[in-house]
């Protein structure tokens, strides 16, 4: 039994320079894959220049370690153990970064155990389906912040619903004993429909009178680097 398990521990398999050289070539590619597809789908927004560079490094490095692994179980629980002490603390702009540091070590898991094949095939299907989804943006929101007198708060109200009708969602009111604060949610739609009007809604508010400051704010769920 003892034999047995050492055997298991120390089974290795045929590790030559061609082999290396081989997995670790197939891994630059797709890694170049990720690149040009993270550089297409994420311009014009948060790309960062920075990360996908390090993309390219995580999917080499990924099968730097599963060659060395191998099929060896006493390297790879090792491996586990010496991982598991790292904690990484980098924010995440954007949600589909996730999805590309997935990517990457996936492929490198695929090359780093030979499977040059699964990681060519599901790397073109996951290009494909970003190329198409990759541009998917969310609709910018706009918030119409108003501050006046506490006395003009029903006029100021009366004026919002008249361009917005229903499309106006107050979010927040803050109120002194003098003043309130109103911030509305609008879609550009809202404006769009409210923009055929021959007078503009800043125009009819400041002549209800009594109204401090009426600004006009784009709320965006992406973050900018």
């Amino acid at each position: 039994m003892k034999t047995a398990l050492y055997n298991l521990l120390q089974q290795t398999g045929d590790l030559t320079w061609q082999t290396i050289l081989i997995n670790l070539a197939m891994a630059a590619v797709m890694g170049l894959v990720i690149f040009l597809s993270y550089l297409y789908t994420h311009a014009g927004t948060v790309y960062s220049r920075k990360f996908n560079v390090s993309l390219v490094m995580l999917t080499v490095l990924t099968t730097t370690v599963m060659t060395v692994i191998g099929n060896n179980l006493a390297l790879s629980l090792g491996m586990v153990g010496a991982l598991s002490i790292v904690r990484f603390r980098t924010a995440i702009k954007d949600s589909r970064d996730t999805a590309y540091i997935f990517w990457t070590i996936i492929v490198g898991i695929c090359c780093g155990a030979g499977d040059y094949l699964v990681a060519a095939v599901g790397s073109a299907l996951v290009f494909v389906l970003l190329l198409i989804l990759g541009r998917v943006r969310n609709d910018e929101r706009m918030l119409l912040i108003i501050r006046a007198a506490r006395t003009a708060q029903a006029e100021v109200e009366s004026v919002v619903y008249l361009y917005y009708s229903t499309f106006a969602n107050l979010k927040v009111k803050n109120t002194t004993p003098d003043t309130v604060e109103l911030i509305y949610e609008l879609s550009r739609k809202a404006l769009r429909n409210a923009g055929h009007k021959s007078e503009s809604i800043t125009d009819r508010l400041y002549a209800v009178g009594r109204v401090e400051y009426v600004n006009l704010v784009a709320q965006s769920d992406e973050v900018s680097g």
